[in-house]
């Protein structure tokens, strides 16, 4: 088996410094203090493929440095390196050559490690070529509302395998384009871009996001779910409220302005907005009675690691799961495959402790216990 394997150095390092987005502001993202996270979750991937039992028959071509050689050779794999002249600084047409040449070299899957703008350039790619080659998303970016990412590294290898066994289905998945200059404007701006073929497996591919419908009804159940919220919230508390219309309803309720998009801290009727993880542990001292107010993402069910990285593992282990409330409308829970939510905070022990059962508020005095992945 040929696997053709990429990174977008750059993706999700915008994350932790709340910046919903690398694209176009990579060097104020350094000036910021992100760190580069693609590498990391590039070599999570490798070590689990590295697991499977036909590791020893499988070719891997790959990009010089920074966009795969070092990670694949330091995981134990031989590779093709492709002759591309990359510097320091990558680009989306060095994604574009990647993913040609590839192409030409006839590759049975090209895996990608990188967010929705990385498949985007994947997919414009391929549509130049017009070549017939699967693809599949190792989650490294910020939002990933494009359907064609697995769940998390690990998953991706797992997928990988089943590939090759022939063990999968195959499905058309919906790349999304977000405006990310709209975003930081706190504006949600989606629209469908494409489709791009790749492998399915149950439970192992997070789908495409889905935006909550904008009826009365939808609306309602999020107002009840929000007032359930906070009746029960504590008078001294400190909440810190996660991006989506849910969390927004809650805000309404206490009487305050919240970034839609962002992440914001509620405490005695005042709110910090659009805060970021090094500000979070800044302005938080009693870690005791703090809570994080969140809800799924639409059809995807991931809760925590897609959208809300300033809720970085440390913020969440000093939380704790007992204190994460979670809100989402009887809609919101349906549309989600099996209805089982799931994690990716980037770090394996701290999903580890999420996983379990979590209740969900779903209307006012009525929740669900449902499993976390």
């Amino acid at each position: 088996m040929q696997l053709g394997f990429l990174i977008n150095p750059i993706a999700g390092m915008g994350g932790k410094i709340g910046l919903k987005g690398t694209d176009n502001v990579v060097k104020n993202a350094v000036k910021m203090g992100a760190k580069p996270i693609a590498s990391t979750r590039a070599r999570e991937f490798l070590k689990s493929l590295k697991n499977v039992d036909f590791k020893d028959e499988l070719k891997i071509v790959t990009c010089p440095f920074p966009m795969g050689e070092e990670e694949v050779k330091d995981a134990g794999f031989s590779a093709e390196i492709l002759p591309l002249n990359l510097g320091i600084e990558t680009s989306a047409r060095d994604t574009k050559d990647a993913v040609k040449l590839m192409a030409e070299r006839k590759v049975d899957l090209t895996v990608f490690v990188g967010g929705d703008g990385t498949a985007r350039d994947v997919l414009d790619a391929l549509r130049s070529t017009n070549a017939d080659v699967s693809v599949l998303g190792v989650p490294s970016g910020i939002k990933m509302y494009s359907g064609v990412f697995a769940v998390n590294p690990a998953d991706a290898a797992a997928i990988v395998e089943a590939f090759a066994r022939k063990e999968t289905e195959t499905a058309e998945f919906e790349i999304m384009d977000v405006d990310e200059a709209a975003i930081r404007e706190d504006q949600f701006d989606m629209r469908f871009y494409g489709l791009l073929r790749g492998p399915f497996l149950p439970m192992r591919i997070q789908g495409s996001k889905q935006i909550s419908p904008e009826t009365l009804d939808e609306h309602e159940n999020q107002l009840a779910v929000a007032r359930f919220i906070v009746e029960n919230m504590d008078a001294n508390g400190v909440y810190i409220l996660c991006p989506g219309t849910t969390v927004k309803c809650v805000a309404d309720l206490l009487g305050v302005e919240k970034t839609l998009l962002g992440v914001d801290v509620y405490h005695k009727g005042k709110v910090i907005k659009d805060v970021n993880e090094a500000k979070l542990l800044r302005t938080i001292e009693d870690w005791q009675n703090t809570w994080i107010i969140l809800s799924p993402i639409g059809r995807q069910g991931i809760l925590l690691g897609r959208g809300n990285q300033q809720i970085s593992p440390e913020i969440i282990k000093r939380v704790g799961k007992e204190k994460i409330i979670v809100g989402a409308t009887k809609s919101k829970l349906q549309s989600i495959e099996d209805s089982v939510l799931r994690v990716d905070t980037g770090d394996g022990e701290v999903d580890n402790m999420l996983r379990g059962y979590i209740r969900v508020i779903t209307d006012y005095k009525e929740w669900r216990l449902v499993p976390i992945r």
